[in-house]
Formats: structure tokens, C-alpha cells, sequence
């Protein structure tokens, strides 16, 4: 309603001037000659949108829109004409004057047709393209807001997903130690307890400092020594410039895989190597893990699962690459995200 009301308002006061300075009216005169000359505008314009356009033209009934708009348009610039000469004209001229007949008026078609009918539906057109530009941005506005709302449901599934699979490892990492009455127990609760933390209070917002997810890698890596002796060899190179952001657990999901199917996979001397590089421009993360000989091809290629590049797709649309490399002893996946 407001934004109706400051258009009519700044049609009105932009016709004044033109109107005194084109037909020589007193500012008077021009106001009561453009208040009667709004109203057949205003229900035009009105008519148009919500009727023709709104009603017959979503309906493809072309021929009875067409027959309405021309009709419309007389009886519109006779509303105009009428209303100029039946109050405009006695509230501003001094009598005595003549004035037209209503048959005057309404057979007097060259000056409906070059003087009322251009003038009424120049705003008419004005206020459809207005009306246009704001129906297509709040278009956009709701297309944004359910395409947020979407994606902000589908990383919460997600990581609904990795969660549960996460805690269940280390559930059943704790018991395999408790059953074994392993003094390293308590640290493996210790750092259980904070990767947890993470896991369930920190990653519920799109990103997460690069630094804390950096922190729970390390925790995670210490946690899954404990379950092996020194044939486990991990290389962990922090290469940052500066601290960043990064989406939480895709980092988490990829290291997880790369012991399950690396190390948790292979009796001889299983090896991971993970590097980091953070610059202004670009994020790289490497993980790279030995495969068992008899691993079947559906191991060398779990790492690559369908929630990680998903979430990299949802939360790094065009700005990430995902590179998988399945060699026949080693596993390496590389991710590039670029910086903003």
C-alpha cells in the first residue's frame, strides 16, 4: 500500500510543473487539473494489471484482452475528459465559459486519441514496468531465500549422517581398549571427549576457523595411534600462511576414510601422509594412504564418497576441485578450494 501510495504521489507532483510551464497554469490550476486526470491513471492502470493482464491475459484469452484494452482505453480518456471539464475547469476558470457537451466529449475522438489516451497510458506503462521490476526482484528474493533454506537443510542432513558414523568409531574404539583393560583408555576418552565437542557444538554453522579444524584432525590422529603400534607411519605437515575458514568435517570424513580403508585395512606397514597450505588466494588439503595389495577396487575408491563432494558442492559451488588418485599400493585425494 505504501509503495502504491508514494507512486501516485510522485506522478502527481512531477506532472505540476510540466503542466505550469507547457499550458502556463498558476501551481493551483496545475494540482486540481492533475488530481482529475490521476484518477483515470490510477484505475487504468489498475485495470490493466490486475484485470487484463492478472486475469485474461494468464488464461491466454488474447482476443477478449484485446477487445478490453481498446474499450478500456475510450472509456478511460472520456473519464479524463469528463472530469477536466465538469469540476477541473469550474473550480480554476472565471464564468462565464463554455463548456463541451457530454456528446461533444464523447465524439471528440482526435483529442481523446492524441491528447487523453497518450497522456493516461504513458503512466500506465510507467506503472506496469514499475510494478514489473518489483515482482521479478521479490521473485528472486524468495527463489534465494528457498535455495538458502535448502541447502542449509541438506548440509544439516549431512552431517546428520557423518555424525552418527563418527561416534559409533569411537565408540567402538573405547570398548575394544576397556575390554583389554589398555591403560590407554583414559586418553582415548580424553581425546574422544574433544572431538565430540566439535562434532556436536561447533559444526552447526556453515564454516568453522581452520585453525580449531585443524585441532580436532590432530586429536583424531592421536586417538587412532593408540589403536596401533609403530608399524602406523603418519606424516602431518601444517603448511599455513594464515589462519582460515573451512567447512566443517569434510577435512574429519576424508582423514576417518583414510585410516578405515589405509591403515585399518592393511597388516603390513600402512602409511599416511596429510599436508596443508593455506594461502590469500587458495586452501589445499593432501591425503594420500597405502592400500593393502588385496584391497578390491570398491576400497581404493570409498574414500571418495558421495557426502564429501556433495558438501563440497553445496557449500563451494565452482570455487572447489576433488582429485582422486587410486594407484595400485597408494590412495591420494587432493582438494582445492579458492579463497575469497
Amino acid at each position: 500500500m505504501l509503495r502504491h501510495t508514494l507512486f501516485w504521489l510522485s506522478i502527481l507532483l512531477l506532472a505540476i510543473p510540466k503542466n505550469v510551464l507547457e499550458n502556463k497554469h498558476t501551481f493551483m490550476s496545475a494540482f486540481i487539473f492533475n488530481i482529475c486526470f490521476l484518477i483515470p491513471k490510477i484505475l487504468a492502470s489498475y485495470f490493466i494489471a490486475y484485470f487484463i493482464i492478472s486475469k485474461l491475459l494468464t488464461q491466454k484469452k488474447h482476443l477478449i484482452s484485446f477487445i478490453f484494452f481498446i474499450g478500456s482505453a475510450y472509456v478511460f480518456s472520456i473519464l479524463g475528459r469528463m472530469l477536466i471539464v465538469y469540476i477541473g475547469e469550474p473550480l480554476v476558470r472565471t464564468p462565464p465559459f463554455e463548456q463541451k457537451t457530454i456528446v461533444q466529449i464523447l465524439t471528440g475522438y482526435e483529442q481523446l486519441s492524441l491528447s487523453y489516451l497518450p497522456d493516461i497510458y504513458t503512466t500506465v506503462f510507467i506503472f506496469l514496468a514499475v510494478k514489473f521490476v518489483i515482482n521479478f526482484k521479490e521473485i528472486k528474493e524468495k527463489e534465494l531465500a528457498s535455495k538458502t533454506e535448502k541447502v542449509a537443510s541438506e548440509l544439516k542432513t549431512l552431517k546428520a549422517q557423518l555424525n552418527p558414523h563418527f561416534l559409533f568409531n569411537t565408540l567402538n574404539n573405547i570398548y575394544v581398549l576397556s575390554l583389554e583393560n589398555s591403560p590407554k583408555a583414559p586418553k582415548s576418552i580424553e581425546k574422544s571427549s574433544k572431538i565430540l565437542e566439535h562434532v556436536l557444538y561447533r559444526c552447526y554453522t556453515k564454516y568453522v576457523s581452520l585453525s580449531s579444524e585443524i585441532e580436532v584432525l590432530e586429536n583424531y590422529i592421536e586417538l587412532e595411534k593408540l589403536r596401533y603400534d609403530d608399524r602406523l607411519q603418519i606424516n602431518f605437515n601444517n603448511h599455513i600462511e594464515q589462519d582460515g575458514e573451512i567447512a566443517p568435517l569434510i577435512l574429519l570424513s576424508l582423514v576417518e576414510n583414510a585410516f578405515k580403508h589405509g591403515a585399518g585395512e592393511d597388516s603390513g606397514s600402512p602409511k599416511i601422509d596429510i599436508d596443508f597450505y593455506n594461502t590469500t588466494t587458495q586452501f589445499k588439503f593432501l591425503i594420500s594412504n597405502t592400500i593393502a595389495a588385496e584391497a578390491d577396487e570398491k576400497e581404493r575408491t570409498a574414500i571418495g564418497s558421495k557426502n564429501i563432494k556433495k558438501q563440497l558442492d553445496l557449500i563451494y559451488p565452482n570455487r572447489f576441485e576433488l582429485h582422486i588418485d587410486s594407484a595400485p599400493k597408494l590412495f591420494t585425494v587432493t582438494v582445492l578450494i579458492q579463497n575469497n
